[in-house]
Order: structure tokens, then C-alpha cells, then sequence
């Protein structure tokens, strides 16, 4: 008896240690596509996760994950709201964030942004959400990674983004510089907090089928990899990311990308 008393708390306090040091990862943009299914991997090996988003009223299949997973909680916020991300900040302050994904993004309306149809707000919009975001989170919840065990900043950026690459004109001019200013202010953050131990990794999710592609290519999108297969990829780079590595952009394949 007194021996079976005694496994028995070695195992209670093995899953007492277990929890306490469980991981939590943050995911912006959770509520579809390549965020949702961060925040259902990450949560299926029993990490603590933090989905946000700016609305959730719509976001059906999250809410019914967040609803059957006590590991999961939403948390309200817009990006590029500077109250919602000071107020984010501060209802997080003092828990410790392992990975913070910075996920959230907009594609932008087409026409607006391609040559003859310029649009000064497209503009501003697809820069403020897809290059300021990403900023904006990663110094408002810094002091959270630091205090963390894998000091992790990552921004999923896109192979639009690369300046060297084949595309350039037609369509998603925006796009594409709004990813091209997200890879240069994340490679900066990668400098102010190398000091303080962070990686931060800026990796491209490649051709994935989301609502977001399909506004692209339409039903082609269907010939392109799944979410999950995407996200799982991209989980193993961001696990082997080290200090050698920060700052650089990475393929899903774990592979440096051009600028």
C-alpha cells in the first residue's frame, strides 16, 4: 500500500510538473485558415494556446475547438488598433509566451492594387495589417517571450515578398511590398532582441489552399497543399530555429529564402 501511495504521487507530481511547464503559444488571425490550424496542432499536443482575432462572432469551428479544449483561450484583438493591442498587452502581463505566431493578414481588394487602379486606403490598409501588425504585437508582448523558455517571434510572411523572385507586376503590388516590409521590420526585431535571447523566425507558409489563395487563383487553389500539411511543416521550423537562423526569411520546407 505505502509503495502504490507513493507511485501514485510520483505520477501526481509528474503531471503537476508537466502542466506547469506546459508551452503557450499566441496565434493572431486564428479564426481561419493557416491561424485556426496552428491553434488545433498546438492544442493537440497539450499546449497552452492563445487564439486572437478581431471578431469571433463567425468564427464557428474555433469556438467549438476553444469550447472542447481547456487549454485554448480567445482573446479579442485587431492588430492594428493601438487600445486593443496595449489592452491585449496588459490583460497578458507577467505570462510568459513561448512562440508568438504573427499570422494575421489581409490580401486586399485585386483591382485596387494593380496598375491603372491604384487606391491610396487599399494601400494603407494591406501595409497597416500585413507589415505595422506584425510589429506593433511583437513590441507589445515582448517582455511575455522574453520570459519565456523558447523566446520565439515568428511572422508567416509569403514568397510574394521576395524581391529577387519572378513576380513583380500585374496584380497584388500591394501584397507583395506589404510582405517585402514585414520581412525588413521582423529582420530588425531579430536585431533589437537578440540580446535578450529572441528568435525570431519569418517563415512562408507556401501555396496553401485558404479562402485568402482562392481569391487568387480560384478553384486552382484545390491543387495546392492542405493547411495542415503547411502547418506542420512550418512547426518543425520553428522548432529547430536558433539564434543562427533569426532574422532570416525560410521556406515551409525549413530552406532560406532569397531577398
Amino acid at each position: 500500500m505505502t509503495r502504490l501511495f507513493i507511485a501514485l504521487l510520483i505520477v501526481a507530481g509528474a503531471a503537476a510538473a508537466s502542466a506547469a511547464d506546459a508551452a503557450t503559444v499566441l496565434v493572431t488571425g486564428s479564426n481561419r485558415g493557416i491561424g485556426l490550424e496552428f491553434v488545433k496542432q498546438y492544442a493537440a499536443e497539450g499546449w497552452t494556446v492563445i487564439a486572437t482575432a478581431r471578431d469571433f462572432s463567425d468564427a464557428k469551428e474555433l469556438n467549438s475547438l476553444a469550447a472542447a479544449n481547456k487549454n485554448i483561450t480567445l482573446m479579442k484583438l485587431d492588430i492594428v488598433d493601438e487600445d486593443s493591442v496595449k489592452a491585449l498587452a496588459k490583460d497578458l502581463k507577467g505570462k510568459p509566451i513561448d512562440i508568438l505566431i504573427n499570422n494575421a493578414g489581409v490580401l486586399g481588394d485585386i483591382p485596387s492594387q494593380t496598375f491603372g487602379g491604384y487606391k491610396l486606403s487599399v494601400f494603407q490598409q494591406v501595409m497597416n495589417v500585413n507589415a505595422f501588425g506584425a510589429l506593433a504585437v511583437s513590441e507589445a508582448l515582448h517582455d511575455n517571450v522574453i520570459a519565456s523558455s523558447q523566446k520565439k517571434i515568428i511572422a508567416i510572411t509569403s514568397g510574394a515578398g521576395i524581391i529577387s523572385g519572378k513576380g513583380a507586376g500585374g496584380p497584388l503590388s500591394f501584397y507583395r511590398q506589404s510582405k517585402v516590409a514585414l520581412n525588413m521590420g521582423m529582420r530588425g526585431i531579430a536585431h533589437d532582441l537578440k540580446d535578450k535571447g529572441v528568435i525570431v523566425g519569418i517563415i512562408a507558409p507556401g501555396a496553401v489552399d485558404t479562402a485568402m489563395r482562392r481569391e487568387i487563383v480560384g478553384d486552382k487553389a484545390i491543387n495546392d497543399q492542405r493547411p495542415e500539411a503547411s502547418v506542420s511543416s512550418m512547426r518543425k521550423v520553428i522548432a529547430g530555429l536558433s539564434p543562427a537562423s533569426s532574422g532570416q526569411p525560410l521556406n515551409y520546407d525549413g530552406k532560406e529564402m532569397p531577398w
